[in-house]
């Protein structure tokens, strides 16, 4: 059985989603403004290589845990309606590049499983 990573197309197919991904989040007035003081080729980085091993693939992730790496922007605000935006475009970013709404379906259900720790809720 293929792992997700694969079945979403691998390496290429993950770049590809984040780079549209953070073009979105940037350009949504709900949640752009947690974005303004970060290193945005740092964050696609992480995130390329968070979601790459979330997904499946080769585990080269080095960052903060869930609940760590979101504090800050927890202090700054972050809540579920915030949660919810990120899902809801890597759902479109994901469609936009023709992944199927049954993988969609699993992408979202990993980002749900991690949203207790992103808001710090849970260690």
């Amino acid at each position: 059985m293929s792992t997700l990573f694969e079945q979403l197309g691998g390496e290429g197919a993950v770049d590809a989603a984040v780079d549209i991904f953070y073009r979105k989040v940037l350009q949504d007035d709900r949640i752009k403004d947690f974005f303004t003081d970060v290193d945005m080729d740092e964050q696609i980085n992480k995130q390329k290589a968070f979601l790459t091993f979330a997904f499946g693939g080769p585990n080269k992730y080095s960052g903060l845990n869930m609940k760590d790496a979101h504090a800050r922007l927890v202090d700054k605000g972050m809540n579920d309606s915030h949660v919810d935006v990120v899902i809801e475009l890597l759902g479109g970013t994901l469609k936009e590049l023709g992944v199927g709404d049954n993988l969609i379906g699993e992408v979202a259900a990993i980002a749900e499983s991690v949203r207790g720790q992103v808001l710090g809720k849970e260690g």
